[in-house]
């Protein structure tokens, strides 16, 4: 479905445990909304990042990327600063920044990451394994191909891993 966002006028619930799940990088990643139910404005994403998780270094040319943390915790490299997000933490990273992040910590990290526009979703319904239905973590060989499917996907979807 595409739409604008006028067009938009009903409200928009996704139960929780609900949308499609994807395990990226080790990551899970359920679709909260996006293009598909909220429209362009932006897209929203819940992230569970167990300890050694996060995504390579990598550039979004589209879209802002913004974080909010709500258990554990995350180092996140923004440019040239590395900073420790803790519960409550909100980290904005304007398009153009490189920027990656790690749960170098031994409990799993709960967050939100929002996209401004929507878009970025569509790169993890793609290129991730499905985590619908409590399907467990691929094996740690499949990091090696999540990370050759992000870089050939990557211009598809207006970013460059580093």
């Amino acid at each position: 479905m595409s739409f604008t966002s006028d067009q938009l006028k009903t409200a928009v619930h996704v139960p929780p445990g609900a949308g499609p799940s994807r395990w990226v990088f080790g990551d899970r990643y359920t679709l909260k909304s996006g293009l598909h139910n909220t429209g362009p404005a932006f897209g929203l994403v819940e992230a569970v990042v167990p300890a050694g998780g996060g995504p390579p270094k990598h550039v979004h040319y589209h879209e802002d990327e913004l974080f909010y943390v709500i258990d554990g915790r995350l180092e996140l490299f923004t440019g040239e600063e590395t900073v420790i997000a803790e519960p409550g933490a909100f980290i904005y990273v304007p398009r153009g920044v490189t920027h990656s992040f790690t749960n170098a910590f031994t409990d799993d990290c709960r967050m939100l990451l929002m996209f401004l526009p929507a878009g970025k979703e569509r790169f993890f319904l793609e290129m991730g394994v499905s985590a619908d239905d409590g399907a467990p973590p691929p094996p740690p060989e499949q990091y090696a191909i999540d990370r050759e499917n992000a870089i050939r996907l990557a211009p598809k979807y207006g970013e460059r891993y580093v």
